[in-house]
């Protein structure tokens, strides 16, 4: 409840006023103008406004306290997920042997008696078979067998349509040269031709940029490295003519030339093969008078009687015996040791001889390529344009085995340096096929595809200091290093006596 005073005039608050409202009023005197002792008396509320507080209102403001942005960043802690897998399988079930009753003992005794002998038999006929002579059990990933290591060529060769006629690796075989010229009919005899070669161990090898280029006036046939000094190469030219260069003279490296004299050849030198000092001490003449009795030959127009030679081979037992394949079809056993003139009034500074001893089955055309085995001293190879070739025994006429690798012609095949049953032909088809004797007598173990429009690949070279490497040249004007597998490169067991027992079939 609220008590409020009667109404009457205020006075001022002094000290008796204070007085008075401590005694409640008991100490007042009553007096002019005062009222009389104060009463209690319920008033109304009054309430007054704050002014304060309005005026307070209206200067507020509101205040923010600014800070520099503060930069979050989330991190976790890296871990690896693990996940547990099983392969659930059955429980496996614990196998018991029952042990034979005893009265099984005396049946299965005597069964092991009526069998002995059979097994035995058996066992014996197993131990003495042959089946799985040069098997061998290869746990290792299969390889290819063949791949191609380098793609060579000389543009402005390739930009005069010039083929690739000859291939060499020197002797160190790091490097390899090869020969442009044209196999083909026309008159390419005066064209401007080249020599080039590649050093395949220098470092930052361009396959479009010869280490070595040797200008020759007339198209180069054939080539061929001298056998110990790594710089000399010879070539054979369609001139007739035999060039030797040192590939290490770059300003001038013609070392030796026959010229056009009586001792230069009247036709095209086809192949050659370094063989020491270039002297002429020796030559030869073929004569159709002169073969021997075994040959047939039809007679030549014009009342000719040189026969052509078209390929050389020497023997790698004998060095004076070598095979020559010639323009009609069949090869020649030659000596170096024959003494009998020769019947022909072809001019020479030297006496020419007749060298052939014996002849062999023909061809069915020229023979463009032979080779004697380097693993055994009666067996060669020869291939010509009949698309065959022929594994001869020198102790025979007739061929070991002739396979019929082209439609068209054969140009080259090389016998392998280091496995005694591998060789390989090159063909008029575009390819390079390898042989393995010990796997297949008919059927070629790799077919290369070395030009894809099928132009002729012409030469080939198997290295003989890295064994991996084969070398063939094509009518495109290129040079395919193909690297191969040990497959080809690693004797398998009983290589070189299969290779004698296939040589020994010539007595049967």
């Amino acid at each position: 409840m609220a008590t409020r005073a009667q109404p009457g005039p205020l006075s001022p608050a002094g000290s008796a006023g204070v007085a008075a409202l401590a005694t409640g009023g008991v100490a007042s005197c009553p007096g002019p103008g005062r009222p009389g002792l104060l009463q209690d008396e319920t008033l109304g509320v009054a309430s007054v406004p704050s002014q304060w507080r309005a005026v307070q209102g209206i200067r507020g403001e509101t205040k923010s306290c600014q800070t520099s942005s503060i930069a979050t960043a989330s991190a976790s802690a890296q871990a690896r997920n693990h996940v547990d897998a099983q392969v659930q399988t059955e429980a496996p079930v614990p196998v018991s042997v029952q042990p034979p009753s005893r009265d099984d003992i005396p049946r299965l005794a005597a069964f092991l008696r009526r069998v002995e002998a059979m097994v035995i038999r058996e066992l014996n006929k197993n131990w003495q078979s042959h089946a799985f002579d040069g098997f061998e059990v290869n746990w290792t990933e299969q390889q290819q067998m063949v791949s191609c290591l380098y793609t060579l060529g000389y543009p402005p060769a390739q930009a005069q349509g010039l083929h690739v006629t000859g291939i060499s690796w020197n002797s160190t075989g790091s490097v390899v040269a090869c020969a442009y010229g044209r196999l083909d009919h026309g008159d390419w005899g005066t064209l401007k031709s080249f020599v080039c070669a590649w050093n395949l161990d220098r470092r930052g090898l361009c396959p479009r940029q010869p280490s070595a280029v040797v200008e020759v006036p007339s198209a180069v046939l054939c080539l061929a490295f001298h056998p110990t000094q790594p710089s000399h190469v010879a070539g054979g030219l369609y001139s007739g003519e035999v060039l030797v260069w040192d590939l290490s003279r770059l300003e001038d490296p013609l070392l030796w030339r026959t010229g056009l004299m009586d001792d230069t050849h009247t036709d095209p030198v086809s192949q050659g093969v370094g063989a020491g000092q270039l002297q002429l001490t020796e030559g030869f003449a073929l004569v159709m008078q002169q073969l021997p009795r075994s040959t047939k030959l039809k007679k030549h127009p014009r009342g000719e009687t040189e026969v052509g030679a078209t390929a050389v081979a020497f023997s790698s037992f004998d060095p004076r015996l070598f095979i020559l394949g010639t323009e009609g079809g069949f090869p020649l056993k030659c000596s170096l040791a024959a003494r009998e003139a020769a019947l022909t009034r072809m001019p020479s500074s030297v006496p020419l001889r007749a060298p052939a001893e014996f002849t062999f089955s023909p061809h069915g055309g020229p023979i463009y390529s032979v080779s004697c085995s380097p693993f055994h001293r009666n067996l060669f190879l020869s291939a010509g344009t009949d698309g065959h070739v022929h594994l001869y025994s020198m102790l025979q006429a007739p061929p070991l085995t002739s396979l019929q690798l082209s439609l068209k012609y054969l140009f080259a095949v090389r016998w392998s340096p280091v496995r005694p049953l591998v060789f390989a032909a090159a063909s008029g088809e575009g390819d390079v096929q390898l042989f393995d004797l010990q796997k297949s007598s008919q059927k070629p173990t790799v077919l290369i595809k070395q030009t894809q429009d099928e132009s002729p690949v012409y030469c080939l070279e198997f290295n003989s200091q890295q064994t991996q490497l084969l070398a063939a040249g094509d009518a495109q004007g290129t040079v395919k290093v193909w690297q191969l597998s040990t497959e080809f490169t690693e004797q398998g067991p009983r290589e070189a006596e299969d290779l004698d027992r296939l040589a020994a079939e010539v007595a049967t």
